[in-house]
């Protein structure tokens, strides 16, 4: 199987933002059965809240999380500090703020599972880190705590819990900075000296303590902290909840499977299970987290009808007429509305009321577009859906939409009766591209760039578009608001939301990321335009760095249809002053000038998303010279290798069952991508012939492997990667500029066909490698040395030997990373990789 041209990637982003404080599920309302509804009258009495603070997705404890908010019944809340933009992915070729967005989506599916809010800070995830200092420093400490003191003000919560604990226990630097951020935040978010700013939206707020949720107590301890004897309290988490049917362990293991991207499926624990916390701040505690929070109504003032209404609406529910509460729970939302309403409690519960009169009545309504995106400017065709369930009578007062078009009707629904109203709507020429807000700036280092305060620590954009439904309902008025969420039916998976975007008149996508040239030989450069609106024309022109020219100049483009496309080819021509940079499309129309481009994520597990990056590429002049010409190639996960190796020149065939059956003597090199012998377990019986393969002259790259081969179902073990034994261990250097020491300078990787120096490992993003080799054969060669600061020396970078007539190598360097972000030394290490012996 050929590898052609590279396909155009295309990505997404996520509009739909819930509620700060009742987030709900993506798409269609989510209908509740009577237990779900009993329970979530019962959290009407429930008045306290919790906000658990880690690093990444998949840090959180899913099933303490489930235990409050779905049994303590507790406003609970999640923040994340990073959206784990710094991760490998399993699923796709996404990386870097792409596979960020992938996870965000992950952790919300996590949330609709068990139950909590979801919150990020502004941090940005740049891998690996060894050391808090070095965490917080690359994001910006100030910056990073004013956001976690900014959610703690804003969400109010009576304890905090964090899941690392602020010093080297926690494995991780960015593990023990968040616990190291989380605890710095609890001292000083009640100080209105600090962050001053924030005070025109939120108020200063003391949490009654923080609690450090342990792992294993035996093992996290420590003798050297007198204070944390006696003050560990554990709690039975893995309990079985009546109303809902499930265990919290159940829904804990299918929340925590959410996170696809890293391959986190697991099992369910049905049985009991204790978690652990140790007090690291505030008032004592003995038994309870919650212990001396007042829980009940009166923590506002004046809410004993309120009380009372609560309960004996609780005492007068009817499992099989859920619509028979209805009339008292309009009643407590008008007790509740004469309260305080700054008061954040009265906010939550009467968005809680206001959701349980829906739930009763089996109330639906949403409104689809005809198309999942329009531009500013353009008129859309909507449909609105409304079906009362119930006998009850309900008026549909009016429909109102954030552009401002409101639609008066007043239209008694009658029971199970499905209205369908359709209209149609402007766009507004000001409306704004929906653009994922975190990136709409160029991400400092380690921290994105976010210029509204409010928008700090929302999951996603708010929606693009809006509508909101006011009933009529036993004599109150009800609005709810509701995103404009595109609809289509798939024929294997039925129903299929997707959020509906604005986006713009038309966008380039480049077919390449990179191009590379080893000489002034000029290349083809192809752009894809794409029409995001019917009939759009205008003249597409390339922005070059110093050094640079293309021809033609500019081209002319017409697009007549909504969603066409438009393949543009120009020819790049380097000079001898040539200066590394960005190639740039620019788009010039009549609605004026566009340089973005279109990408889509799209995955079943997560709703498609779309963003809108630049329309660029990287353009680099090497010196790099490859003598393997035709390349075998086996995909792993998350690989963009290929693409690069033909910017080298190489020809790149994908290594399938059918070629890996046939004759592999043919190529000059076989590349084995990232993890692939961990998402195939084919690798293991294609090995004795891979094997062969080099005996007899060949010469095989394996990228790096996991030790835990956990992604393969039935977790076979890993083979034997090379022709002699060796280890791959969980052993990285992070830091991207560490000295890399050439352990034998005279080694034909380092002087063939490219004399390899330490220029070369200039420039580097992320980290040099991961996942090393140790304890190998003496049959093999360590080519480098490196470490991070106050470590010992790691060589298991690279590894080298020959077998028979070929040559093996074993790497941990990051090429994965390096080739995609067109880092020149990387190519030229690269190219003597696949050349030697060649």
């Amino acid at each position: 199987m050929s590898l052609k041209k590279p396909l155009l990637i295309l990505l997404l982003g996520s509009l739909l933002t819930p509620a700060v404080f009742a987030q709900v599920p993506y798409g269609s309302i989510k209908p509740a059965p009577p237990g779900e509804i009993l329970s979530n009258l019962k959290k009407l009495n429930v008045l306290g809240s919790v906000l658990y603070i880690a690093a990444h997705p998949d840090d959180e404890n899913t099933l303490l999380l489930s235990y409050l908010a779905k049994e303590r019944l507790v406003r609970t809340g999640y923040l994340s500090l990073t959206r784990g933009d710094g991760g490998q992915n399993l699923i796709g070729p996404e990386q870097g703020e792409n596979i960020g967005v992938i996870r965000t989506q992950e952790l919300l599916a996590a949330r609709r599972v068990d139950g909590p809010d979801q919150f990020f800070s502004r941090a940005y995830d740049f891998g690996f880190s060894k050391q808090t200092t070095e965490a917080v420093r690359t994001w910006g400490q100030d910056k990073v705590l004013a956001d976690v003191v900014w959610m703690i003000r804003k969400y109010q919560p009576d304890v905090i819990m964090t899941r690392f604990p602020p010093d080297a226990r926690a494995g991780h630097g960015h593990h023990s900075a968040s616990g190291f951020l989380a605890e710095e935040a609890f001292k000083i978010s009640n100080d209105p000296t600090k962050f001053p700013e924030q005070l025109a939206y939120v108020k200063p707020w003391q949490a009654k303590r923080i609690m450090w949720n342990m792992f294993i107590p035996g093992a996290f301890l420590s003798n050297k902290k007198p204070e944390e004897a006696g003050n560990l309290i554990g709690i039975e988490t893995g309990l079985f909840n009546s109303l809902l049917g499930r265990s919290y362990g159940e829904i804990a293991s299918e929340s925590r499977s959410q996170h696809k991207s890293q391959g986190f499926g697991v099992a369910a624990n049905r049985g009991a299970k204790i978690d652990y916390l140790l007090l690291k701040g505030g008032d004592p505690v003995q038994k309870d987290p919650m212990e001396g929070v007042d829980m009940t109504w009166k923590r506002v003032p004046n809410s004993d009808v309120v009380q009372a209404q609560v309960n004996q609406t609780i005492s007068q529910f009817k499992p099989d007429q859920p619509a028979a509460s209805v009339p008292a729970l309009v009643q407590l939302y008008g007790a509740i509305g004469r309260l305080d309403t700054t008061n954040i409690y009265v906010k939550a519960k009467r968005q809680e009321v206001e959701m349980l009169i829906r739930q009763c009545l089996g109330l639906w309504f949403e409104t689809n577009p005809t198309d999942y995106a329009a531009t500013p400017g353009e008129t859309i065709k909507l449909t609105t859906n409304i079906v009362n369930r119930t006998d009850l009578p309900v008026t549909l007062v009016r429909i109102q939409y954030s552009t401002g078009k409101d639609s008066t009707l007043n239209l008694a629904l009658k029971p199970n009766d499905l209205v369908l109203l359709p209209t149609s709507l402007l766009i507004p020429k000001t409306a704004k591209i929906s653009q994922p807000y975190w990136l709409e700036k160029p991400i400092d280092k380690g921290l994105f760039q976010i210029d509204n305060q409010q928008l700090i620590g929302l999951p996603e954009n708010p929606p693009a578009l809006t509508a909101s439904y006011t009933f009529d309902i036993s004599g109150q008025r009800f609005t709810f608001s509701r995103p404009v969420v595109y609809k289509s039916t798939d024929p294997v998976d039925g129903e299929i939301y997707r959020p509906f975007i604005i986006q713009p008149a038309v966008t380039a996508n480049l077919t390449e990321r990179v191009y590379t040239f080893a000489d002034n030989t000029p290349k083809t450069s192809e752009v894809v335009l794409k029409a995001g609106r019917a009939n759009v024309s205008g003249t597409l022109r390339i922005d070059l760095p110093t050094g640079w020219r293309i021809e033609p100049a500019s081209q002319p483009f017409e697009l007549k249809n909504k969603g066409d496309e438009q393949r543009l080819s120009f020819r790049l021509i380097p000079s001898d002053k040539a200066q590394n940079g960005k190639l740039q499309a620019v788009m010039t129309t009549a609605d004026g000038t566009f340089t973005t481009g279109l990408r889509v994520i799209a995955y079943k597990h997560i709703p498609t998303q779309t963003l809108f990056p630049q329309a660029e590429a990287k353009l680099v002049k090497l010196d790099v010279k490859v003598t393997a010409k035709n390349i075998g190639y086996i995909v792993g996960a998350g690989d963009e290798v290929p693409a690069a190796l033909q910017q080298m020149g190489c020809r790149v065939n994908i290594l399938g069952p059918t070629e890996l059956n046939g004759n592999l003597s043919a190529y000059d090199a076989i590349v084995v991508g990232v993890r692939a012998y961990n998402t195939s377990s084919a690798m293991a019986r294609y090995q004795p012939k891979l094997m062969e393969y080099v005996k007899n002259g060949g010469t095989m790259v394996v990228q790096y492997v996991t030790p835990n081969n956990s992604f393969l179902r039935n977790e076979a073990p890993l083979p034997q990667l090379g022709p002699y034994p060796f280890t791959v261990v969980n052993e990285r250097v992070t830091e991207e500029d560490a000295p890399m020491t050439f352990i034998n300078p005279k080694h034909p990787l380092l002087n063939y066909p490219n004399k390899i120096t330490e220029a070369d490992f200039a420039g580097w993003i992320q980290e040099r490698g991961i996942y090393f080799a140790r304890d190998w054969d003496k049959a093999y060669e360590p080519i480098f040395s490196s470490h991070d600061q106050n470590e010992a020396p790691k060589e298991g970078s690279l590894i080298y030997a020959k077998y028979g007539k070929g040559h093996f190598m074993y790497t941990g360097l990051v090429f994965f990373r390096e080739l995609p972000a067109g880092v020149p030394g990387a190519y030229r290490l690269f190219a003597n990789l696949i050349s030697v012996g060649k």
